[in-house]
């Protein structure tokens, strides 16, 4: 695929103060974007950011965030246009897992899911998608294995991850002529502190090599962000033996 400089472009990603968030600010800014950080730690986002701009001399905001707050949302994607003059990506990244069977769910944690998953996806690519269809831009979406292969383990999470694929893809077909690249990117196992709110974080649990990298998956939102004419639709990464514990 012919792929498109990246340079000088703007790029928008929740969740950033850790993971996989942080992984791709760091890709991002590599290839020149300059970069709005999102995420409810106010003073690691500030580190984050300062570090990445000293990294790779681009510029960054730091813009606190709640996801579930539909106005923080909406005020989130204001301040990044008014500091850069537009928007080209956004990388809705920010989630919340947690596990457990339905009956022992607490309601409290189901609507942590909706609220976070799918309810802050919504809000920011609502807000977002003028800009992006301005700038002819691309809306990236952090799915999951867990959105594509029943979950007997966390199904109110996979069902949230479902509904990030349906919603994405059905974004892509409603926006595809305005030429708005949407991408999904479903990982399995990803090493970052990902479930360290209800036990052991897949950092925690895994050793290096054992799983994927969150370097790897911000590796493929630079290859879905970088297409200069086609949409990447969806891509899978996978650790190498997840079918043989499927």
């Amino acid at each position: 695929m012919e792929t498109l400089s990246l340079d000088g472009r703007t790029a928008l990603i929740t969740g950033a103060s850790s993971g996989i968030g942080t992984a791709s600010a760091h890709a991002l800014a590599r290839e020149g974007v300059d970069l709005a950080l999102a995420a409810r730690r106010e003073d690691r986002l500030d580190g984050i950011a300062d570090e990445v701009e000293s990294d790779h001399g681009v510029e960054t905001l730091a813009v606190p965030t709640d996801v579930r707050d539909e106005e923080a949302v909406e005020a989130m994607v204001e301040e990044t246009v008014e500091r850069f003059g537009g928007l080209d990506i956004l990388l809705n990244n920010a989630g919340l897992g947690r596990g457990g069977a339905v009956e022992s769910l607490s309601t409290e944690d189901y609507r942590l899911m909706q609220e976070t998953n799918v309810d802050g996806m919504f809000f920011a690519t609502r807000a977002a998608l003028p800009h992006l269809e301005e700038s002819r831009g691309n809306l990236l979406f952090i799915g999951s294995f867990a959105g594509q292969y029943p979950r007997p383990s966390n199904p109110v999470y996979a069902a949230t991850k479902w509904w990030t694929r349906g919603f994405a893809h059905s974004v892509e077909a409603s926006v595809g002529d305005e030429g708005v690249a949407v991408t999904v990117i479903n990982p399995t196992e990803v090493r970052t502190e990902f479930g360290s709110a209800s036990g052991e974080s897949f950092e925690e649990r895994f050793e290096e090599g054992e799983v994927t990298e969150p370097e790897e998956i911000a590796d493929a939102v630079v290859f879905a962000a970088g297409q200069r004419n086609s949409t990447v639709s969806e891509l899978d990464l996978y650790r190498r033996d997840k079918f043989g514990h499927f």
